[in-house]
């Protein structure tokens, strides 16, 4: 459009000139005729508009806001149109304890009040996205700055209002994920109101009092003090068992021995002990017999 506005301008001086006393109103009509061909080129180039991938655009004519959108591409309109491109990707708003983490520079995160009236402090990742064919009306009643009018506010009400139904401890750990998913429904009917889409909400951490966080650590080491010894307890019995088992194994094979045992089997077994002396390398003699004739046995 601005090429059509030089055109314009080009197009009146042209007139001036050509309509003023002296030799520079020869050149009037050629102004005239350079600014009429510029006024035309400049309309047909605005009537043509490339609208960019992950965008749609919204069109204002003469201050009022068209419900058509254009999706990405390229796309032929009025030359009087005005495009504003609006991002329909998911975006990311975080809101961090962690300096320059979060949109907004230095301490951002969120401190609520549980239901046991404790301090807690949470960090918040809100994933959304633009509505597309909502833009027209973003556009029109909240404006390009949807994230510090509806996105910020909305995330850090919901998570107050649903802090106070827990405690704190609770929430940092066994109902979390239910904490979660509570905000991330009231979140989500909120955003759907106003033109937006959750894709998801992240709580990234949540900070306890330092009271709280060395009562919990306390109660852990104790847990854990308490599940290491009940594993020596239960492995002290498995050995006790295991004695009592081999005890009572050695008590029946003596019983069947004393009850089995005669003259001659201790004479095999006495036979059978010798000759394995007998061949040993580390024997170098050996004596059988009753006592009364001795025969000696030796490797040399």
């Amino acid at each position: 459009m601005f090429i059509a506005v030089v055109g314009v301008i080009l197009l009146v001086a042209g007139i001036v000139v050509k309509n003023s006393p002296g030799a520079a109103s020869r050149f009037g009509r050629t102004i005239t005729t350079v600014g009429i061909a510029v006024f035309v080129l400049g309309l047909l180039l605005s009537a043509f508009t490339t609208i960019s991938p992950g965008n749609v655009g919204v069109q204002t004519l003469f201050g009022k806001v068209q419900d058509q959108i254009l999706p990405s591409g390229l796309h032929i309109i009025n030359p009087l149109v005005e495009i504003t491109d609006f991002n329909i990707q998911t975006q990311n708003y975080t809101m961090s304890a962690v300096h320059n983490e979060g949109d907004v520079a230095g301490d951002d995160a969120i401190r609520v009040l549980s239901s046991d009236g404790l301090e807690v402090t949470i960090d918040l990742s809100v994933l959304y996205k633009v509505t597309p064919s909502k833009a027209p009306y973003i556009y029109q009643n909240i404006g390009e700055d949807y994230n510090s009018k509806i996105v910020r506010p909305i995330a850090r009400t919901a998570i107050r209002d649903n802090a106070v139904n827990y405690q704190a401890v609770d929430l940092y750990s066994t109902k979390r994920e239910e904490f979660q998913n509570r905000i991330n429904r009231t979140i989500a009917d909120n955003f759907a109101k106003n033109g937006l889409e959750v894709q998801q909400i992240l709580v990234r951490n949540i900070s306890l009092p330092a009271s709280v966080k060395a009562s919990i650590e306390s109660k852990i080491n104790a847990e854990q003090e308490a599940q290491k010894m009940q594993f020596v307890l239960q492995k002290e019995r498995q050995e006790a068992e295991r004695k009592r088992v081999e005890a009572q194994g050695i008590a029946d094979y003596q019983r069947i021995i004393a009850t089995n045992l005669t003259d001659k089997q201790l004479q095999y077994e006495s036979i059978r002990a010798q000759r394995e002396i007998a061949t040993s390398n580390n024997a170098k003699v050996i004596i059988m017999g009753n006592g009364k004739t001795p025969v000696i046995l030796g490797d040399k």
